[in-house]
C-alpha cells in the first residue's frame, strides 16, 4: 500500500524536475465551481445583450463579465419590475434568479431598510439619475445583509428610458 507522504514526495519531486510552478488541481469539485461560474457569466451576458438589443438600448461599456464575477446585476422596467437577475444572486441572497423575475427590489428589503435611502434611491429613479447607495436588504431565510447598489437609468436610442439597471455586491 503507498502511503499519501510517498504520493506527496512523488508529486513534489515531478513538479521540480519539470520546474512546473502550478500546484495540481487538488478538487474536481473546486473546478466544476469555477466552470459554473464561467458558464452562467456567459449566459448571463447574453441574456443581456439580448434585452439590450431587443429594446435598442443606447451603447453602454458595461463590462458585464468582469461584473458577473464580483457583482449580481439585476435588470428592471421602467415600472421596476425585474425582467432580469443574474444567476450569481443566489449566492448573494438565497433567491435564484427566476424567484425574482416579475417582482420589484422592494422584495428584498424588510423592517430596519433605512426608509430615508430608500427615498433617496427613489428619488434618483424618477430623475432617471444614477446611483450608489449602501442598502439593509434581507436574503430570502430572513438574515439581513448589507448591499452597495450601483444604479444606472438605460436609455434606448431615441433616447426615452428603456430599463435600469443595477450592480450589487455585499458590503
Amino acid at each position: 500500500m503507498i502511503h499519501l507522504k510517498d504520493y506527496d514526495n512523488g508529486v513534489a519531486k515531478f513538479h521540480q524536475e519539470f520546474h512546473l510552478n502550478a500546484t495540481p488541481l487538488f478538487s474536481w469539485n473546486f473546478y466544476g465551481t469555477v466552470l459554473q461560474q464561467l458558464r452562467n457569466a456567459n449566459l448571463d451576458t447574453q441574456k443581456i445583450d439580448q434585452i439590450a438589443a431587443t429594446f435598442k438600448w443606447e451603447s453602454a461599456n458595461w463590462e458585464l463579465k468582469k461584473a458577473l464575477y464580483e457583482d449580481v446585476i439585476v435588470v428592471t422596467d421602467p415600472a421596476l419590475k425585474i425582467v432580469f437577475s443574474s444567476q450569481n444572486m443566489v449566492k448573494m441572497n438565497g433567491y435564484k434568479a427566476e424567484e425574482v423575475v416579475g417582482k420589484t427590489p422592494r422584495m428584498f428589503q424588510g423592517k430596519d431598510t433605512c426608509i430615508e435611502t430608500s427615498k433617496e434611491i427613489k428619488i434618483a429613479i424618477q430623475k432617471q439619475l444614477p446611483f450608489e447607495k449602501k442598502v439593509l436588504n434581507y436574503k430570502k431565510n430572513g438574515d439581513p445583509y448589507y448591499c452597495i447598489i450601483k444604479g444606472f437609468p438605460i436609455f434606448n436610442k431615441k433616447g426615452f428610458l428603456s430599463h435600469f439597471i443595477a450592480f450589487e455586491k455585499t458590503a
